[in-house]
């Protein structure tokens, strides 16, 4: 089993083996902001603090049958010492969790993480039900609020999908524009319909344009430099000419919503053929704003 699940198992166990929803997000992301290698990341979402991620591994827990919930409460099948597995440091970060916030009701529970962590509360729904005016204040400071119109560009290899949604966010990015040509992925959150439905729920919009990418057999056998040089050539000669009304539809949505992302698989910017693409929509008539590769 992997570690970050057994976390859940043992955290739950010392909660007194039923734990509420919400509670379990939010003590998964204080023992998280407490640990060198944090297991779960997470974003500002509806209540606070929010892992996708961990949400998963609850539902694989329910399906594995370790697990069992209902509407407002997720409580242990099998009841043993869960503990046993964790380092010491977690089991000690875990209890004290327990000492600090298991008397805690809902509010009191939120108001403490909102103003100690106010950047995971500027999407929560009950900011005005939980903090008073001042605190608010302190939330909507950590907003982004900038201004300026660019293009960015973003891969999500080596990114777990609350990294990249924070990317985005703390970016200020209001349309994220898919471009690869077959938007399929093993990494759970990335394929098409799961990534339109997350970004939805952070208020980006999801744009899909296929015709821009390269397809994924061209792609096989690539390790030198040489072999990305030949393929992004022939992309330049081939792909971008061919592309150039979906391309101008790419600008007028950039200068519609004012900060948008070309998204596909590479970290690197310069392994990936959407820095191509930005410098073909960056030369086009009109466009006089940034690029900026993330």
């Amino acid at each position: 089993m992997l570690y970050r699940r057994k976390i859940i198992l043992g955290l739950i166990e010392v909660f007194g083996g039923t734990v509420d929803k919400l509670c379990l997000q939010k003590m998964l992301f204080l023992l998280s902001q407490q640990q060198e290698k944090p297991v779960y990341e997470f974003i500002p979402y509806h209540y606070g603090g929010y892992s996708f991620t961990a949400q998963w591994d609850i539902n694989a827990l329910c399906a594995r049958e370790f697990l069992e919930e209902d509407e407002y409460t997720i409580a242990l099948i099998r009841r043993w010492n869960h503990l046993i597995d964790l380092d010491e440091r977690d089991i000690q970060i875990i209890r004290n969790l327990r000492r600090k916030y298991q008397k805690k009701n809902r509010n009191e529970l939120l108001r403490n993480l909102y103003e100690q962590y106010p950047y995971y509360a500027t999407r929560s729904k009950l900011l005005e039900e939980v903090l008073d005016q001042e605190a608010q204040k302190r939330v909507e400071q950590h907003r982004c609020v900038e201004h300026r119109t660019v293009l960015f560009t973003i891969g999500y290899e080596g990114r777990s999908l609350e990294n990249y949604l924070n990317a985005l966010i703390r970016n200020g990015i209001r349309v994220l524009v898919d471009v690869r040509n077959n938007p399929v992925s093993r990494k759970p959150g990335f394929s098409k319909r799961q990534l339109e439905r997350i970004c939805r729920n952070v208020d980006i919009e999801y744009r899909h344009f296929p015709d821009v990418g390269i397809a994924p057999e061209l792609r096989k056998g690539l390790k030198l430099q040489e072999d990305y040089d030949e393929l992004f050539g022939a992309y330049r000669r081939e792909v971008l000419p061919a592309t150039v009304s979906t391309q101008q539809e790419i600008l007028n949505i950039l200068q519609q919503y004012r900060r948008i992302a070309l998204t596909c698989f590479e970290a690197q910017s310069q392994r990936c053929h959407r820095y191509h693409l930005a410098e073909a929509i960056s030369k086009l008539p009109g466009f006089a704003y940034e690029v900026e590769h993330l």
